[in-house]
């Protein structure tokens, strides 16, 4: 008898001890588009888009060390920078907790920054749990990605430095991955301007993606490191720098990069050219963007 109460027991520690792991939810609602729900768990505060309860955590700030960015993702994002390594106008889809946008702010004070962001709920939570300030170089606009790079391209506006990390609750939008939207996005870049895209390695559309980004693009890099489901494509409207020319640049930026975490000094030997994708695959386009692509490859 005094067996089975001290194994009730346990198990009720057990079970105390595991919902205490669970992270805290300090914020929720429900705006026009999604879920958002901010948690804070183990000196973290996350932001995640809820589809269905549970969704992945887009964005994350170390209350400890607010500057250090939490995702391999975000940090592998600046490996845009190798082959734009002083851009003056940047355009950032898709604000998150705004992680990406402020570290190219402090990076770059000088330079003009929009920030786009569909949903102006995300806009209010990234400033209210963020930290996240507009100033007078960095400025969002609630809009949607695609018809804002529409209008700058009729404008004749051009960006040098443009990073695509525009999410819903499970991917990313599907007009924002067309060959449309990508020569859209093309055209409002300049000469040596450098597109960064966030995507996910193990995505059904990683091979549609892939052969996309080239019909636009022609041959980019593909970035990729160990331990993250996420890869980064990183484009040009005209020829790519060979790699061998990534070094010194990323000796330059190693100091500017340290107080967030980001190793630049490791991303040059992962950068490729060699397609590790179905080279066949269908175009996608405005006509033809299945959403059911997204089940995960088996």
């Amino acid at each position: 008898m005094i067996e089975r109460i001290i194994g009730i027991g346990l198990m009720w520690l057990l079970v105390g001890a595991t919902a205490q792991a669970q992270p805290e939810i300090i914020h929720e609602e429900r705006s026009l588009y999604r879920n958002i729900v901010v948690t804070e768990f183990d000196g973290r505060r996350c932001m995640r888009f809820d589809i269905h309860r549970g969704g992945m955590n887009q964005s994350c700030m170390d209350l400890r060390d607010p500057r250090t960015l939490v995702f391999d993702y975000t940090r592998m994002s600046f490996a845009g920078l190798l082959l734009n390594p002083e851009p003056r106008r940047i355009l950032v889809a898709g604000l998150g907790g705004g992680s990406i946008p402020v570290t190219l702010n402090e990076m770059y004070p000088e330079a003009h920054i929009d920030v786009l962001e569909v949903d102006e709920a995300v806009v209010t939570v990234a400033e209210e749990y963020f930290d996240f300030r507009e100033n007078a170089n960095m400025q969002v606009h609630v809009v949607d990605a695609r018809v804002f790079i529409k209008r700058a391209g009729l404008r004749g506006d051009q960006y040098d430095y443009v990073v695509l990390d525009a999410f819903s609750g499970e991917y990313i939008p599907e007009h924002l991955l067309t060959r449309e939207f990508l020569e859209e996005v093309r055209d409002v870049l300049t000469d040596d301007g450098v597109v960064v895209a966030n995507t996910f390695a193990g995505s059904a559309l990683y091979d549609h993606e892939s052969v996309t980004y080239t019909e636009v693009f022609g041959e980019f890099y593909n970035f990729r490191m160990p331990g993250t489901g996420n890869r980064i494509i990183i484009a040009t409207p005209g020829e790519l720098p060979p790699l061998g020319d990534m070094r010194r640049p990323a000796q330059d930026l190693h100091d500017p990069l340290a107080p967030y975490g980001v190793p630049i000094l490791e991303y040059p030997n992962r950068l490729s050219t060699r397609p590790d994708w179905d080279r066949t695959a269908r175009i996608l386009t405005d006509q033809y963007s299945p959403g059911n692509l997204l089940r995960r490859r088996r």
